[in-house]
């Protein structure tokens, strides 16, 4: 979701080049495959490949870099990016799908998915800021779960404030 690096970030970030914008660092310094987009990743090689000097240097970044960069659409896990489209995919399915009007039961269950989803979700950097979004002490993110309609515009919500924070000029808050 962001250029947020990793705890370790600093410590890579001395050791290594600046890296493009887009590479998020995983919790151990390293780019994550989850957090950042196949973009970020081919940007990353072409500097890598255009700062080796020497034969010896471009035989291994060749023998390093090619499970990075061709065919990243076929590889597991998905980017960044796949990894978002799928995912709001199934979340506007779950809200199309959820009764008009919700039990008791089924409110705590998709509460609890929820929950879990913002705790789980591959890019860490992604599920912290959804688990903050949900936290806002003013109680106005909290999931509202008693209808299909209640429930939809939280998620349009939600969806809104991700768009926002990944592109603020996308949507202007009115």
């Amino acid at each position: 979701m962001s250029d947020t690096a990793g705890p370790s970030s600093s410590a890579t970030a001395n050791k290594n080049e600046k890296l493009p914008p887009g590479v998020v660092l995983d919790k151990d310094g390293k780019p994550c495959r989850l957090c950042t987009s196949a973009a970020s990743w081919r940007t990353m090689a072409k500097k890598a490949s255009a700062a080796s000097s020497s034969v010896a240097a471009g035989a291994v970044l060749a023998s390093a870099t090619p499970t990075t960069t061709s065919s990243t659409s076929d590889e597991c896990p998905p980017d960044v990016e796949q990894l978002g489209r799928s995912t709001w995919t199934l979340l506007h399915s779950l809200t199309a799908s959820y009764p008009t009007t919700a039990s008791r039961e089924q409110q705590t269950e998709m509460r609890s998915f929820l929950g879990l989803f913002s705790k789980l979700y591959p890019c860490w950097v992604c599920a912290d800021d959804f688990r903050t979004w949900m936290a806002d002490p003013s109680g106005k993110n909290e999931p509202r779960l008693s209808s299909r309609a209640e429930f939809g515009q939280w998620m349009c919500e939600a969806h809104n404030a991700v768009n926002r924070k990944l592109d603020p000029a996308s949507l202007r808050k009115k």
